[in-house]
């Protein structure tokens, strides 16, 4: 992005909503930086933004000067923390809606959705800002209502708030606590995290982008098998079912995400890895592998039925003596599709569905898994055909117990 001017003490007031009396006493302060000129570099932008913040909050900003004269606390962090904000279109929220033929409680409808405040109709809108507007208008030329657009921006908004939030804390942890330990000042700490947030801003953003174009690809590719199968059914061509069909399981924590949200993400990242151990440990050595974690679950490949379902059970009865929440799993059989170490097609999906079924403790399989597994120190309990979410007829389901077990 080209280097943009300073700007004149009054274009910053402007920018910012203060006054030009206002930027001279923050510049008093410390908290704004003027140059030899009289200039001011749009980094100063975050400064004003800053300060507003903090006097909100019921700080006195002449406190934070004192702060910033003793060399304990500055602000010239924020240059290399944020990018150089790129300033305010000429257009309002309501003209900038007018031109791309959009109703501004549209826009209005997206910030809320994402996560932001809901701007006013004749607010500015910032020059970043502007590319929403064609995006929206993209969305309600392919006939997409209101609400549907709102809904998958909500999905967007949610998780990259938490991707956002939980790097605060992983910074303060791994970064700022080792250098306040050293004898590092807050002053000292900012500036120091500060130099290296150009880097690390640069390489999440492109491990983001890595990530999801790698999960996007495994979704779409997930779409076409699933055309690709039902279209076969269709015309009779599906294939033969193999002699020996691979097993997929999937298994979840009850309550995972009730938990982060009370205990926070730190305490989620020990129940991931304790439960890492005893998949990895337990999957092993019933001839099975992990496929790849999902959150609070994980999908696994077995060669036969019985390994799974022998598994199964044992991790459902080994996750609570571990201090965890009670696990559920699904358990399905039959053809799948192997790509980049990953696994495709209905089977799969089904043994996802039949474990979102499944209660706490629970191993539910579907009934080509009975068939499959047979009798001996195994006991299947039916429960019946079972409407499954995204599966077109219903799935007959059974319980999976050992045979000497109650019955559930």
């Amino acid at each position: 992005m080209p280097h943009m001017p300073n700007l004149s003490e009054t274009e910053l007031a402007e920018r910012t909503g203060a006054t030009p009396e206002r930027i001279d006493r923050l510049t008093d302060l410390g908290i704004t930086s003027r140059e030899g000129d009289g200039t001011y570099r749009l980094a100063n932008i975050h400064r004003v933004r800053l300060a507003e913040a903090i006097e909100r909050s019921g700080v006195d900003l002449d406190a934070v000067g004192k702060a910033c004269a003793t060399g304990e606390m500055s602000f010239a962090f924020l240059d290399l923390l944020f990018p150089e904000p790129q300033g305010f279109s000429p257009k309002t929220y309501r003209e900038a809606s007018a031109d791309h033929g959009l109703d501004v409680r549209l826009i209005q409808l997206a910030h809320e959705a994402i996560g932001l405040p809901r701007p006013s109709p004749d607010d500015q809108v910032r020059q970043e800002d502007l590319q929403l507007f064609g995006m929206a208008q993209f969305a309600v030329g392919l006939g997409l209502q209101d609400a549907e657009i709102a809904r998958i921006l909500r999905v967007y908004g949610e998780n990259v708030y938490r991707i956002s939030q939980a790097e605060s804390p992983f910074f303060h942890t791994y970064v700022e606590l080792p250098l306040m330990q050293a004898g590092a000042s807050e002053s000292q700490i900012l500036e120091m995290g500060s130099q290296m947030s150009p880097m690390l801003r640069g390489m999440v953003r492109d491990l983001i982008l890595w990530a999801y174009q790698r999960h996007q690809e495994h979704a779409i590719i997930e779409h076409v098998i699933d055309h690709l199968e039902n279209a076969l059914d269709a015309l009779g061509l599906a294939p033969p079912r193999p002699a020996r069909p691979p097993a997929m399981v999937f298994l979840d924590l009850v309550g995972y995400t009730r938990l982060t949200e009370e205990r926070g993400d730190e305490t989620a990242a020990e129940m991931v890895a304790s439960l890492g151990g005893i998949v990895q440990s337990q999957s092993v050595r019933f001839g099975g592998r992990p496929v790849k974690w999902l959150g609070d679950g994980v999908m696994f490949h077995f060669p036969g039925p019985r390994d799974a379902v022998e598994c199964s059970l044992e991790l459902v009865e080994e996750t609570p003596t571990a201090g965890l929440p009670p696990a559920h799993v699904g358990v399905n059989v039959g053809p799948v599709i192997l790509r980049d170490g990953d696994y495709f097609g209905r089977t799969v999906n089904i043994a996802a569905r039949i474990a979102a079924r499944a209660g706490p403790g629970e191993v539910l399989v579907s009934e080509d898994v009975v068939g499959a597994v047979g009798g001996g120190d195994i006991r299947f309990e039916e429960i019946g055909p079972v409407e499954l979410k995204g599966v077109v007829r219903p799935v007959i389901l059974h319980r999976a117990a050992r045979a000497g077990a109650a019955s559930g």
